[in-house]
């Protein structure tokens, strides 16, 4: 369905249909002048799952900076519920009792308790300065990319606040990172905020991850001859790669139109994109695009609902981003696992896994592993012995 359809609102209902061993989601697009029609949004459980599998991680890493963020690299007990909330308390206990190869509990009998790192994890740990410095230019260079998409080359500090974790950013990159390149970025209010601002364009930026991908690989051809590969892929220089679900049988009619738009030459993301109208096809899929390259300046290739929603200014994103994101489920996929839902670039993964990792996941990965793989096995062998 075309974004200039008569579109008044998408339904995405909670309720899962199983067919085949595959769920989906029903979709009602409802027009102005008919009844709504019916699709099917096919659920991804590889991508489902990741949401599952990087919960416990997340909440090794967020104790493990709480630790090393006191100047004792140790917290008490008692104060942990002063940082983290009463609930949240109770979880990092849990993980603490169950990860005592990442984390040691001192004290009892009178002496209020305190957890630390184990001198293994210590050790482990004394690796992310390092990662740190490598992550440093790819900091950087992503940081001038998400300014020069932007509208103006300048993005409100908050939003990138928002997203920090996302790209890799230290919490304190407003004065470890930014001061450190005055050539590249500036500070400055406007109408009363702070915004991250591009002192300097570098042309040799303004190439997206999937054009860097396509110079990498083998000759593609041009537009005239593209051809239609498996699975809606095209090897055409305009092409996206698609993924879709196992559970998704297209009809030919439907690959001809996706070979059609796979075939069609669209702006660059990082044209400003007051030049265009969002009227014509072209300029929607470069708004694809803009979605695409956005997600791929992440370090995990996903951002949250509410991550999204709060760049649209900035990148004239989609005013209907969500039929956007349904409409092209062979590049994104959006999971309702977690709080928020949450958008994932589809071909970055293989099943549940990160096809390619920065060095600062490669660390947070193997500071992880030191608990995974030593304690879950001491905890088997407790059971069957």
């Amino acid at each position: 369905m075309s974004p200039q359809s008569p579109l008044k609102r998408v339904i995405l209902t909670s309720t899962m249909l199983q067919r085949n061993g595959y769920s989906f989601i029903q979709i009602m697009l409802k027009h102005s002048g008919g009844r709504p029609k019916k699709k099917m949004y096919h659920r991804v459980h590889d991508l489902d799952k990741v949401m599952d599998l990087q919960k416990k991680p997340s909440l090794i890493l967020q104790l493990k900076d709480i630790i090393q963020s006191h100047k004792t690299h140790s917290i008490l007990i008692r104060d942990l519920e002063k940082e983290v909330g009463f609930v949240q308390k109770w979880n990092f206990m849990a993980l603490i009792e169950k990860y005592p190869s990442i984390f040691r509990a001192d004290g009892g009998n009178g002496v209020p308790i305190k957890v630390r790192l184990t001198d293994k994890a210590l050790k482990v740990a004394a690796e992310e300065v390092n990662a740190r410095e490598v992550m440093e230019p790819i900091l950087v260079t992503n940081l001038r990319k998400l300014l020069m998409m932007s509208m103006d080359c300048r993005i409100p500090l908050h939003k990138i606040e928002l997203i920090e974790s996302e790209l890799g950013l230290p919490r304190d990159f407003k004065k470890s990172l930014i001061p450190k390149y005055p050539h590249f970025f500036s500070v400055n209010d406007f109408n009363g905020h702070d915004y991250l601002n591009l002192e300097t364009w570098d042309s040799s930026l303004a190439i997206t991850s999937r054009e860097e991908k396509l110079s990498n690989s083998a000759p593609e051809g041009d537009e005239k001859t593209a051809k239609m590969l498996r699975g809606g892929n095209c090897s055409s220089p305009f092409a996206f790669k698609m993924c879709f679900p196992d559970g998704f049988r297209p009809n030919k009619g439907y690959l001809e139109e996706v070979q059609r738009w796979q075939k069609m030459a669209f702006p660059s993301p990082y044209l400003n994109a007051r030049r265009f109208d969002f009227a014509d096809p072209k300029a929607r899929k470069r708004a694809v695009a803009v979605l695409h390259e956005l997600l791929s300046l992440t370090m995990e290739k996903r951002l949250n609902s509410a991550q999204l929603d709060a760049f649209h200014d900035e990148y004239q994103l989609p005013c209907k981003l969500l039929l956007c994101l349904v409409k092209n489920h062979g590049i994104f996929y959006i999971t309702n696992k977690g709080a928020r839902s949450t958008v994932f670039l589809k071909e970055a993964y293989d099943g549940s896994s990160l096809i390619e990792k920065c060095p600062l996941l490669r660390f947070q990965d193997k500071f992880v592993q030191i608990g995974i793989n030593r304690d879950v096995k001491s905890e088997s062998q407790r059971v069957f012995s």
